[in-house]
């Protein structure tokens, strides 16, 4: 399971590329037509798809829809740039690479298959929470930009604030897998795993 991370990096990646890059804002004839083309290739790719069978082709649909909503998301970004529209840039890019995760973990089975799901929880909830703390930092330093040193101050808080927020979602998760990786154990052993989790995650 230890490569699950990399498994959901490459995914990520994999999701990306072909994907519209942020630029130049668009103009409304521009923004139609890529729309358009998002669409299109969102079809070619499902189409692709249907030469495969079993959870190869679940896999395969789910990356489809995960490079259709970054594309997505990705437009709306490049015809309104904005702190919330790079913010949704980085959600389909987490959503998308768990989907396909999940997807995955279903080659598997019992507590294999358990631990890979609450692996790619543990990898969405931390891809999430960064993007949060990189949308709150934006706003902060904005505002901060705008405003005088009490307003630096504040920005300063705020983006402490959403560190530790962060922080605390991803011990949660971690504990998660950590926990789930111990009911493969029982009596003593697994009381120890579980005391042993909770130790290190601060539960």
């Amino acid at each position: 399971m230890k490569n699950l991370q990399s498994a959901l990096l490459a995914s990520a990646m994999f999701l990306a590329f072909g994907s519209t890059a942020i630029g130049a804002p668009l103009s409304k004839a521009e923004y139609k037509s890529e729309k358009e083309a998002i669409s299109r290739q969102y079809s070619a790719d499902k189409a692709a798809c249907d030469s495969k069978g079993d959870n190869a082709k679940d896999i395969c649909i789910e990356e489809a829809k995960g490079r259709g909503n970054i594309a997505k998301a990705e437009l709306e970004a490049k015809y309104e740039p904005s702190v919330k529209h790079h913010y949704e840039v980085r959600l389909a890019k987490a959503d998308a690479a768990y989907e396909v995760a999940k997807e995955k973990c279903d080659d598997m089975a019992g507590n294999a298959r358990d631990v890979c799901r609450k692996e790619a929880k543990a990898a969405h909830v931390s891809a999430k929470a960064d993007a949060k703390v990189a949308e709150k930092t934006s706003d902060a330093n904005t505002a901060a930009r705008e405003k005088t040193s009490e307003a630096n101050m504040a920005a300063q808080d705020k983006t402490s604030s959403a560190r530790k927020d962060a922080a605390s979602d991803k011990r949660d998760a971690g504990y998660a897998v950590a926990k789930e990786k111990c009911d493969a154990l029982s009596g003593d052993p697994k009381a120890a795993c579980i005391k042993d989790a909770k130790s290190h995650y601060g539960q």
